[in-house]
């Protein structure tokens, strides 16, 4: 079996890039069941360390040579990898790793070369968008052998969040659980555990003015080890989420999905959410969460009283609403 001997994989997530090597390193295995794989930062490399590390072998063991963050190389470093494009190495798969981005000609310059040199290119875009993390989820399952109907996807999200690495794991088991077709009931099942003690839980509550139900989640996520940080953003989303949608007006979620940039799901949810608010509430509730994430970012000496003292505050918000 032939692999590649050339690979770019282009983008900043993290488990995609990753996953990117990962068949990179199998379908070299493949073809050398022996073949090694060698990591190396291209920061830390000189032109003659490259040499050594894409030298023939001398028994023409295979080789798969990762460069990370290739977008900071140097133009010697540069010169040096397009001399060994001119004349690659048997046995030798060589995958670079590279953001798409870059300060210097060489580290921009360098996508195009190694496409023009016959590079097998892999994307791996941030994902970023509700429907890119959407079409993510649903090729998870589909992957794992199952199907997922859009609600389930919605309610999957809206329980794991958007971790990729937690939504794939999430994705896989549920397919096993569920003999492959998974619905909002079986994700409901499943995360029910879960979903209390997610930032994105304890968000919801206090949103929805519920102090004991918030703070009783919030206590339970800081005893598991949920960071302060993820609370902290999932506050900052669901208040600001209501704030926007607030500011929509009311319409069909369908159709203010595109001007809003989010879910439908997600707008139907809020609006459900902004009866319980006014103006004045909402701008109270932006001040308490820009404040908490300030506070646990460094500027509070205890971020979990922070983060308690922010619950409480935004229920004190709605309820003066």
């Amino acid at each position: 079996m032939t692999t590649s001997p050339l690979h770019l994989v282009l983008g900043e997530e993290e488990l995609l890039v990753e996953r990117a090597v990962r068949a990179a390193l199998d379908a070299a295995r493949q073809a050398d069941p022996a073949a090694e794989l060698t990591r190396a930062r291209v920061s830390e490399l000189t032109a003659g360390a490259l040499a050594e590390l894409v030298s023939p072998s001398l028994f023409a063991d295979g080789r798969v040579i990762v460069l990370e963050a290739a977008q900071d190389i140097s133009q010697e470093l540069a010169d040096a990898l397009s001399g060994y494009l001119a004349q690659p190495a048997e046995g030798i798969v060589l995958v670079v790793l590279h953001t798409g981005g870059g300060r210097s000609k060489a580290a921009k310059a360098l996508p195009a070369a190694l496409r023009k040199a016959g590079a097998e290119m892999t994307e791996c875009s941030k994902i970023t968008k509700p429907a890119e993390r959407e079409a993510f989820v649903r090729n998870e399952v589909r992957q794992a052998g199952g199907k997922i109907d859009p609600v389930a996807v919605a309610a999957l999200i809206d329980s794991v969040g958007t971790d990729l690495r937690e939504l794939s794991a999430a994705a896989a088991q549920l397919v096993a659980d569920s003999g492959g077709r998974v619905d909002e009931q079986a994700v409901r099942r499943y995360h029910r555990g879960r979903a209390d003690v997610t930032g994105f839980a304890v968000a919801e509550k206090a949103v929805a003015g519920d102090r004991s139900a918030a703070l009783e989640s919030m206590r339970w996520a800081m005893q598991i080890g949920v960071p302060h940080v993820l609370v902290a953003d999932a506050l900052a989303d669901a208040v600001r989420t209501i704030a926007r949608v607030a500011g929509a007006g009311r319409g069909n979620p369908n159709q203010m999905a595109g001007e809003l940039g989010m879910p439908p799901w997600k707008i139907r949810k809020a609006q459900g959410q902004v009866r319980g608010w006014t103006a004045a509430g909402l701008a109270d509730a932006m001040a308490i969460v820009a404040r908490v994430n300030a506070e646990v970012k460094g500027a509070a000496a205890d971020p979990a009283y922070a983060l308690e003292r922010a619950v409480l505050d935004l229920v004190t918000a709605r309820e003066k609403s």
